[in-house]
């Protein structure tokens, strides 16, 4: 079950956030100052092949791969970086998401869930 993470850094200039994750899922949630969700990503898929959807007022979806940084067998670690991936399985995300939600406030579940469903290609 997604849990909200306490103490998020908030970064002066940018968008409040708010942040939950559980074994399956990291969701962040960008607000407006008048407390409208203005963007989120989901990330999932950790542990085989992490995959992130970012959905803002401004720019629309983004589906992307997530580089851990991990490339060779002792170098150091790169920072994580967001790829460009393939297609987004939207209904088994979101009936998933739907399960892992039930704990979250209602309006940013059914906010980020009525997204996820209406993705397209």
């Amino acid at each position: 079950m997604l849990k909200e993470a306490k103490h998020v850094m908030q970064i002066t200039g940018e968008p409040r956030r708010r942040w939950f994750d559980d074994e399956d899922f990291d969701l962040i949630v960008w607000f407006e100052p008048a407390e409208e969700i203005m963007g989120f990503q989901l990330c999932y898929d950790r542990e085989k092949k992490p995959r992130a959807l970012t959905w803002t007022k401004k720019h629309g979806y983004k589906h992307t791969g997530i580089d851990n940084g991990e490339q060779m067998f002792g170098a150091s670690k790169s920072s994580p970086v967001l790829i460009e991936d393939g297609l987004f399985d939207a209904p088994s995300i979101s009936a998933k998401f739907e399960r892992d939600a039930a704990e979250i406030p209602h309006g940013i579940a059914a906010f980020v869930l009525e997204k996820l469903k209406a993705f397209k290609l």
